[in-house]
């Protein structure tokens, strides 16, 4: 446990910091872009957010079916990646105005065709046996991290349905649902008395959540302040303290998610990429879960 805690105060703050400078350059590469793209004067939006997601989805889809094999679920792992990294792109294209009439179009042929091509695989294998469950595993793989990565990549591009996002709105989230971890794990390991769900989760306490929670929205209130109409958003303290409570409330959700995933595949972790971490799976989980509900919330204020 030591080593463990070790490793994750030696790493974390090294991943905070490279995604710091990685939210920094992309805000500036859109600013570089506005000399070429002078589309509304806001240039081309989430460049560096898009390289990241290529980068991790990937080797998650690997963890995540490496998780689905143990109920005999084998998703094409090619397959998937391309349809989770076709969503993302996806999601960045809806910035330019000539993409908007077939989006909602485009978006469903991905979806049919990664389907089409799971079962063309199988065809060519001429395999017909479990033939179902593997399409059905690879659709799966390609919704469960393509789909909510699509929310996260559309908060950057797009925000809320009537404005634009920003570098800010991403940070807020991230660091909404991390600092739950955080307040969580503390908040446990001082006043952790109850199981939260103990055959699943026996580190879990529901005091520490309640603390998690309590830590999020301080850290919504607290950011809030940077969301003002200049940068497309108004946010109030009061808001900034719900949408951080709710954010790290369903991240929470996303990491026991995956809690279920892996103790039915009778695994601790999804990976060992990461010291101290886990897989890329362990890390981005909570996030991606709480994009969509981020998108809402957001469209709701």
């Amino acid at each position: 446990m030591e080593r463990s805690l070790r490793n994750r105060l030696t790493f974390g703050p090294m991943m905070l910091a490279g995604l710091f400078l990685l939210l920094w350059l992309d805000y500036k590469a859109q600013g570089w872009t506005v000399r070429w793209y002078d589309y509304r004067q806001r240039g081309i939006a989430g460049i560096g957010l898009l390289v990241l997601l290529l980068l991790m989805l990937p080797p998650a889809i690997v963890e995540l079916a490496t998780l689905f094999a143990a109920e005999r679920v084998r998703p094409f792992r090619v397959i998937a990646a391309f349809g989770a990294a076709a969503l993302v792109i996806h999601a960045f294209a809806t910035q330019f105005q000539r993409f908007e009439p077939i989006a909602a179009s485009t978006l469903a042929l991905i979806i049919v065709f990664v389907m089409l091509l799971a079962a063309l695989a199988r065809a060519i294998a001429r395999q017909t046996q479990e033939a179902i469950v593997q399409m059905a595993g690879t659709v799966l793989a390609t919704l469960y991290l393509g789909g909510l990565a699509w929310f996260l990549m559309a908060l950057r591009v797009k925000g809320a349905p009537h404005v634009r996002g920003s570098t800010l709105l991403i940070l807020m989230i991230l660091l909404c649902v991390k600092s739950t971890d955080i307040g969580a794990y503390f908040g446990g390991r001082a006043l952790g008395r109850h199981k939260l769900i103990p055959w699943l989760s026996p580190g879990k306490t529901w005091e520490g959540l309640f603390f998690g929670l309590l830590t999020a929205a301080a850290v919504g209130a607290l950011l809030s302040p940077w969301m003002d109409l200049r940068r497309g958003y108004e946010l109030p303290w009061w808001k900034g303290a719900i949408f951080g409570a709710v954010i790290g409330g369903i991240g929470q959700l996303g990491d026991l998610l995956e809690s279920l995933m892996k103790r039915d595949a009778d695994v601790k972790d999804s990976g060992s990429l990461i010291p101290g971490f886990g897989g890329i799976l362990d890390v981005i989980d909570s996030p991606l879960l709480a994009a969509p509900f981020a998108y809402l919330l957001f469209s709701l204020f």
